[in-house]
């Protein structure tokens, strides 16, 4: 495949955003796209999936995980993070 993991992870995020993936700019936040704690879980799920990574996440307390949320970029950068750790 020849997606980048950037664009693999706009993808999840804008098909779980209900937009299309050139709709979702890294500096967005799930919430400025419309994505509630059940979306960001989903979201999660199909990122694991994608990449065959865990992430670590707490959907009882997200702000507690070390899986950085805060952003689109971020969600790129963390999963970026999980894939080369994986690999090392």
């Amino acid at each position: 495949m020849s997606d980048t993991i950037k664009d693999r992870v706009i993808a999840i995020i804008a098909e779980q955003a209900v937009l299309e993936p050139g709709d979702v700019t890294p500096d967005q936040t799930l919430e400025d796209l419309g994505i509630d704690s059940l979306g960001l879980v989903e979201s999660i799920f199909a990122i694991e999936e994608a990449f065959d990574i865990s992430v670590p996440f707490n959907a009882n307390d997200p702000s507690d995980s070390e899986f950085d949320i805060s952003s689109v970029a971020a969600i790129i950068k963390a999963v970026e993070g999980l894939i080369a750790t994986q690999a090392a």
